[in-house]
């Protein structure tokens, strides 16, 4: 009975376990860094005083550094795009109001016919051939011409060595024709490498140089006032007559002797290219006789 009231007189608060709770744990307890664990800092170290890795930095960077290079090509580039932009604007309202005015057709300009650029539609390194056949054929539409009041004059002073009926016939056929036959096969023939195009020119050029041997040496009574012509209106004294009949010999001289020229550079760069006749009655079996007729973008 004494015991147990020695118990009840006892203070409940000197339990060694509750004055442990009062004053909050071992003073080694309250001084020690909450933090310092090993749970927490498993490396031994403070956990967040480790360095960020390389990777985690890629991904969240702090600064614009290398950056600049990148917005000037950038900006260089979208820059060179819109002057491409606008030239190609420039060139398809330059077009369009050339298709305004004149429609697809451009040839001859006083009555479009047919589409003809020499620099728009033929290669680089063909363009100065064609440009030079296409002087020569304007050579011999202004010989023609020439070629008509020549006759009549030689008509009017009794030379009887051109026929002026017969030089009319010829400015009126002879322009179209070798246009057709000869002249539009070897454009389109530069312009799209087709055998076809070259074998129609080889064979209407060579009618076209044997004309041109005919007119330079006219006969009389032949339409054409060649050197035959202007040989008998010096020796009958018709000094104009002989002047007009030499310039016209001059010029289908000079025309002659320019395609037969060409013709056989034409005939190099056929061979060069590897064109055959095989290739073009293969071509002419494909698209049929219209094939050398069509114009460009056909």
């Amino acid at each position: 009975m004494a015991s147990g009231r020695a118990a009840l007189d006892s203070n409940p608060f000197d339990d060694p376990s509750v004055q442990n709770a009062v004053h909050g744990g071992h003073d080694d307890d309250l001084e020690s860094n909450p933090f310092d664990t090993d749970s927490l800092n498993p490396k031994g170290g403070h956990a967040y005083s480790q360095p960020l890795d390389e990777d985690e930095e890629e991904l969240y960077p702090t600064s614009t550094r290398g950056t600049a290079p990148a917005h000037a090509m950038r900006d260089d580039d979208i820059a060179r795009r819109e002057r491409e932009l606008e030239e190609r604007e420039r060139e398809l309202d330059a077009r369009t109001e050339h298709m305004r005015k004149f429609g697809r057709n451009n040839w001859p300009p006083f009555y479009p016919l047919v589409y003809h650029d020499i620099d728009a539609e033929i290669p680089p390194d063909s363009q100065d051939i064609m440009r030079h056949i296409y002087y020569l054929w304007l050579l011999l539409v202004a010989t023609l011409i020439w070629n008509v009041p020549t006759t009549v004059i030689m008509a009017i002073f009794g030379v009887p060595s051109a026929n002026f009926i017969g030089a009319i016939i010829y400015l009126v056929v002879i322009p179209p024709a070798s246009f057709t036959l000869w002249y539009r096969p070897v454009y389109n023939g530069l312009m799209k490498e087709h055998s076809l195009f070259y074998y129609v020119y080889f064979l209407f050029g060579g009618f076209h140089l044997l004309f041109s041997l005919y007119a330079v040496v006219g006969y009389a009574s032949t339409g054409c006032a060649g050197l035959l012509s202007a040989e008998s209106a010096f020796i009958n004294g018709k000094w104009l007559s002989g002047a007009f009949a030499t310039v016209s010999s001059i010029g289908f001289v000079l025309q002659g002797a320019g395609n037969l020229w060409y013709y056989r550079l034409i005939f190099r760069h056929n061979r060069e290219k590897g064109h055959t006749f095989e290739q073009a009655k293969a071509e002419l079996a494909s698209h049929g006789a219209r094939a050398y007729l069509y114009v460009a973008g056909a």
